[in-house]
């Protein structure tokens, strides 16, 4: 016999965690009945450790912390580590063409946060642990999947059976739930990896997140502030493949130095560099993110290049608009499981995701362009918008989620 839950989550990440939480939540009337949810995670995640920083970290907009306070969860992530920003600077290393944000031009007290992964999905743990309608079944990885008459079984490697009215695929990029269901998905290499890590810099970071875009891929410094010190930055570093095995290859002084010049030394020499990682940059979109019973979200949905930080932020946008769809099914007595409801999700979030996904594709070819007229074309174009401010604050407004 299957243990009975409404609702089984896969994957115990950022998105898949912030799910869980936001739906066990009564809604404000008290008429929605709490949900019981298995959150199914395959691993152990990795501990914060406020003596380090983890070289795994999230711009998170202003609607991604609203989100996150609705899920109970903010208020610990600021006590372990938050670093505000208040500032970007975005220059083209190919021209003259550069433009700045600040938070007072649009009077808020700032553009953002830099988190560290770990310290949003444990905070987004342990406020599923006081939650007595969530089961976290971890580590447990899942052998087989079934769907029949309205319910979706699936056998975990300890041969339990669980089944609910609606499996979530949170999994990731390479999302075995995307596989097994059979959903179809475009996708196409960048031709890029991006290197990860944390960077010490001579100068204070500024509370800027500053942005370079060069023809082999663009370079961004993310602010960190640890108990007031300013001199960390967290990294991501877009390259073409053969040159970022060659920048991995280098010593922690040679990768310093090669790291100073190409961010034209904004934050001074950079001093010291921790354990370096790259990754292959993928973009994947599902062509349908729900199936009857079944709903992706977050990366098992969508991967996004890095160059703007919009990841977690659309998948967390996600995860508000699918658990608003199934708490305004349940308002009404409807089957929160069923196509009809999980097509209204898919109808809210998949032209916001490819928009997304199109003008980052869009910023990518533009600045890889080596033609002069576009060189030029960017230039011209940075420089004029960063004078029409109230164009660049709707900008900025915009990629908040004001």
């Amino acid at each position: 016999m299957a243990d009975s839950y409404d609702v089984i989550i896969v994957g115990a990440g950022m998105v898949g965690a912030a799910a869980a939480c936001l739906l066990s939540k009564s809604d404000t009337t008290g008429k929605i009945k709490p949900l019981k949810i298995a959150l199914v995670e395959a691993s152990i995640a990795k501990p914060f450790n406020e003596d380090s920083f983890d070289p795994r970290v999230a711009a998170i907009t202003e609607k991604s912390r609203q989100i996150l306070t609705s899920c109970g969860v903010w208020e610990t992530i600021e006590k372990l580590r938050v670093s505000p920003y208040l500032s970007m600077d975005v220059w083209d290393a190919e021209s003259t063409g550069r433009i700045r944000f600040n938070c007072h031009d649009i009077h808020q007290p700032n553009l953002g946060h830099i988190v560290e992964s770990s310290a949003i999905v444990q905070a987004l743990l342990e406020e599923t642990q006081r939650l007595s309608n969530i089961d976290f079944i971890c580590p447990s990885t899942i052998r087989e999947y079934q769907k029949h008459a309205g319910l979706v079984t699936v056998t975990l490697d300890d041969d339990r059976q669980i089944e609910a009215a609606l499996l979530i695929g949170a999994d990731g990029a390479n999302s075995e739930v995307r596989q097994n269901f059979g959903f179809t998905s475009k996708e196409w290499d960048y031709e890029h990896e991006a290197i990860v890590t944390t960077i010490k810099t001579e100068n204070p970071n500024q509370q800027t997140a500053w942005q370079r875009f060069m023809q082999t891929g663009p370079l961004a410094l993310l602010p960190l502030n640890n108990g007031g010190d300013q001199h960390h930055c967290s990294i991501v570093w877009s390259q073409e493949p053969a040159v970022a095995k060659a920048l991995m290859a280098l010593n922690d002084e040679q990768f310093c130095s090669e790291l100073t010049r190409a961010s034209e030394c904004c934050l001074g020499q950079v001093i010291s560099v921790d354990k370096r990682f790259s990754f292959p940059l993928r973009q994947r979109h599902a062509v349908d993110y729900v199936l009857p019973s079944v709903a992706l979200v977050g990366d098992a949905a969508h991967t996004i290049h890095p160059l703007a930080g919009q990841g977690v932020n659309l998948g967390f946008a996600d995860v508000e608009a699918l658990v608003d769809e199934i708490k305004r099914a349940q308002a009404r007595g409807k089957d929160f499981g069923g196509e009809f409801t999980l097509r209204r999700y898919q109808r809210r979030r998949k032209p916001e995701n490819l928009m997304t996904m199109s003008v980052m594709e869009g910023f990518k070819h533009l600045f890889s362009a080596d033609q002069l007229p576009l060189r030029l074309l960017r230039s011209l174009g940075m420089s004029k918008l960063d004078k029409i401010t109230p164009l660049k604050n709707e900008i900025i407004k915009r990629a908040m989620g004001l």
